[in-house]
């Protein structure tokens, strides 16, 4: 019988935990990238972060797995848009050709380096 409410307790705890980190990292990516969606999706993450932790007040635990699956489901939005974002920053820095002779290369500073390289084509 206590193996049985162990089990239970157990897995009460794990989707708490979950819906804990869901919440912190959505909402870390929402500071930090959050001006780059639409309002309405970034009201519907709010509004569906801020379900997540009344969830967590309680001892609901069903309702705290819908809130954490509507608070993903709602959070998409923000992953669709980092990923075009980073898609574009991809192809935008994929100008430069492989063949090139000249390249420059960033420091850890920032500063820009010229730098001319000779491919060897497997010869040392």
């Amino acid at each position: 019988a206590h193996a049985e409410e162990d089990k239970t307790r157990r897995q009460e705890i794990e989707i708490r935990n979950q819906a804990d980190s869901l919440v912190y990292t959505t909402e870390r990516t929402l500071g930090e990238h959050g001006d780059k969606i639409p309002a309405s999706d970034k009201s519907a993450i709010e509004d569906a972060l801020k379900e997540v932790r009344e969830a967590l007040q309680g001892d609901d635990i069903d309702r705290i797995k819908r809130a954490s699956e509507a608070l993903t489901r709602a959070s998409h939005k923000l992953a669709e848009v980092l990923y075009r974002d980073a898609q574009a920053k991809a192809q935008g820095g994929a100008t430069t050709g492989a063949g090139s002779a000249q390249g420059k290369a960033k420091t850890a500073e920032g500063e820009v380096v010229d730098a001319e390289f000779e491919d060897l084509g497997g010869k040392q």
